[in-house]
């Protein structure tokens, strides 16, 4: 139930299951320390897995030899080569899965990623099993047929570390690019938004809104339901977002925050969307009106509401407030680039 959670996302029942997988991350740490803290440097342990793939992952991933394959959930595998081989043998005989023998070189004192044994504990006790947490991350050295059997592979995997530097370099630009700035919950939302799953990012919002008694942050996850919404189409929703959103920054925040002029600005937006020329000028007045309080004149942050009274004025038909507008926002962005 965990792994296929993960694996599909399924973010209500990962909470749900938050303080379960955090016991289980916890206890395979406790296990490995145990297991393999005296082993000798370099000393290398052989595992097993054998599963089925889609013919079309299986293509995908012949594509990628040499890079990287990761595993998003709690990976099962064996010290016994014929117990995972009878898995592989299993799916092979499915003329829609490819049978794939993972064999996992793990070097045990350069791996950074916790793994252990726990045929102690396991319910399958003859499986010799190893379970690795979230996660983990291989680099694909070989992919070969199985005794020249078409639908049966073997794949040889080599566990990475934090200094592969390829991982490095995949690991630092997905820090840049997912939402530094946030933590949490926040940021996972902000990823799956980012991603374009759109009712994963609204599940996460909606779950947090529930769990917090703090305004601000109520307002925060109003305002990311308003974008969420807005960018599906539904205007009407996004502007009830919206709206709560600034009715709480009203209350809570000085009338010159910079937080209450980016509620206004995406009000102005939803307004334009919608074709309600008049409210969306007045929002998007009232954005530049609160930005140019708490900032410079020629800060760039003002030129977009610049842009947004043009794009307004424009569309009612008033050109000269349209020009001066523009104008306005282009001598700001000329300045930015100096």
């Amino acid at each position: 139930m965990l792994n296929q959670a993960l694996r599909l996302m399924d973010i209500d029942m990962i909470i749900r299951m938050g303080f379960f997988i955090k016991d289980l991350h916890s206890d395979i740490q406790r296990l490995h320390s145990e297991q393999f803290d005296d082993h000798q440097p370099g000393e290398t342990v052989i595992l097993y897995r054998g599963q089925g793939l889609s013919k079309e992952n299986f293509t995908e991933m012949t594509k990628t030899k040499g890079g990287l394959l990761s595993f998003s959930n709690f990976l099962s595998t064996s010290k016994n080569r014929d117990v995972s081989l009878n898995f592989a043998q299993q799916a092979a005989t499915n003329p829609d899965l490819i049978g794939i023998l993972f064999v996992m070189s793990i070097n045990t004192t350069c791996s950074t990623t916790p793994f252990a044994s726990i045929t102690g504990v396991s319910y399958f006790h003859t499986e010799d099993e190893v379970l690795f947490s979230m996660h983990t991350i291989f680099r694909i050295r070989d992919i070969k047929p199985m005794d020249g059997n078409s639908h049966l592979y073997q794949v040889n995997l080599t566990l990475t570390s934090d200094n592969d530097q390829d991982l490095r370099i995949l690991t630092d630009r997905i820090r840049q690019e997912t939402f530094p700035d946030s933590e949490g919950w926040f940021r996972l939302g902000k990823l799956l938004f980012k991603m374009g799953q759109f009712n994963k990012a609204q599940e996460v919002y909606e779950i947090s809104l529930h769990r917090t008694t703090d305004e601000s942050d109520k307002a925060y996850i109003y305002h990311l339901l308003g974008m969420i919404k807005n960018d599906q189409g539904e205007y009407q929703q996004a502007l009830t977002y919206y709206e709560k959103s600034r009715d709480i920054y009203v209350k809570t925040l000085s009338s010159n925050d910079i937080n209450l002029g980016n509620i206004y600005n995406d009000i102005g937006v939803v307004y334009e969307d919608m074709g309600d020329y008049p409210n969306a000028l007045s929002s998007h007045e009232k954005a530049l009106a609160i930005k140019q309080q708490s900032l410079p004149s020629n800060h760039p942050s003002l030129g977009g509401p610049y842009s947004n009274i043009g794009n307004v004025s424009y569309a009612m038909g008033d050109y000269p407030k349209a020009l001066s507008s523009h104008e306005n926002a282009l001598a700001i962005q000329q300045q930015s680039l100096y």
